[in-house]
C-alpha cells in the first residue's frame, strides 16, 4: 500500500528576497496509514504553516505534496477544497460550531457539501454522534453544551464522512484536563479503528499520547522519534 502522505522539498517563503522568511525550509514527510503522529514545536517553528499545508488550507512556495496518491501541489482553490473535504476530517481548538445549528447539523454539514441526500446525512451524523456519547444532545444548541460536549461534537464532525486523515490542531487546548482525557481517548479509539490521526500541539503531556512525534524547529524537522 502506497503512503498516505508523502511530501518532499516542500517550502513556504514569504517576502521572498533579502528580507524572506522561511516558514517552512525543505520539509520532508512520509505519513503511513494507520499511524498517531504528534507535531509539536515552540511558537514560530512552522508547526502551524505544516498543519496549514497537511490541511491543505495553504499551499507551499514549491515542493510536492502527495495526498492518498493524489498530487496536490498546483491544484487550484475549488480542487483543494474538493480533496480536503473528502480527505481530511478537521478538529480545531476553538471548536468551530455554528451557534445557531444544533448539535446534529453541524456535523451534518460537511455532509452537505458532499452533495448526500438528506437521509444519509441525518443517518451518518446519528452515527457519529452516538460513538462520542452525544445521542442525547443531538438537538442541543453548542450554547447548551459544555466545552467539552462542543469538542465531541468537532470529533463528530470530522469522522462522520470517514475521511482517512483526522487533523486534530490543539484539541484540548481550551478543555479541562478530564474533558480533555475524553477527547484523547476517543481519538485513540478512531487510530484503533485504522484512522490516521495527525496532532498538533504544544503540549508535550499530549503529544506523549502519540505513537510517533515530529519536532518542528525554524521550519525544519528538527527531530522524528517512533516510539
Amino acid at each position: 500500500m502506497p503512503n498516505l502522505i508523502e511530501i518532499r522539498d516542500y517550502y513556504k517563503i514569504y517576502n521572498p528576497g533579502e528580507n524572506e522568511v522561511r516558514a517552512l525550509d525543505g520539509v520532508n514527510l512520509t505519513v503511513n496509514h494507520g499511524e498517531f503522529l504528534a507535531i509539536i514545536g515552540p511558537s514560530g517553528s512552522g508547526k502551524s504553516t505544516l498543519m496549514n499545508m497537511l490541511g491543505l488550507l495553504d499551499v507551499g512556495t514549491s515542493g510536492s505534496y502527495v495526498l492518498d496518491g493524489i498530487d496536490v501541489a498546483g491544484m487550484n482553490d475549488d480542487e483543494l477544497s474538493d480533496i480536503r473535504n473528502k480527505e481530511i476530517g478537521f478538529i480545531f481548538q476553538g471548536f468551530n460550531l455554528i451557534p445557531s445549528l444544533t448539535a446534529r447539523e453541524n456535523v451534518e454539514l460537511p455532509l452537505i457539501y458532499r452533495g448526500m441526500k438528506a437521509a444519509e446525512r441525518e443517518q451518518l451524523a446519528n452515527e457519529a454522534l452516538e460513538r462520542v456519547g452525544l445521542t442525547e444532545r443531538r438537538n442541543h444548541l453548542p450554547s447548551q453544551l459544555s466545552g467539552g460536549q462542543q469538542q465531541r461534537v468537532a470529533i463528530a464532525r470530522a469522522v462522520a464522512a470517514r475521511p482517512p486523515v483526522i487533523l486534530a490542531d490543539e484539541p484540548t487546548g481550551n478543555l479541562d484536563s478530564r474533558s480533555g482525557e475524553e477527547v484523547m481517548r476517543i481519538l485513540n479509539e478512531l487510530n484503533a479503528e485504522g484512522r490516521t490521526v495527525i496532532l498538533i500541539t504544544h503540549d508535550k503531556e499530549v503529544a506523549d499520547a502519540a505513537k510517533r512525534i515530529i519536532r518542528i524547529l525554524d521550519g525544519k524537522i528538527a527531530e522524528d522519534l517512533v516510539k
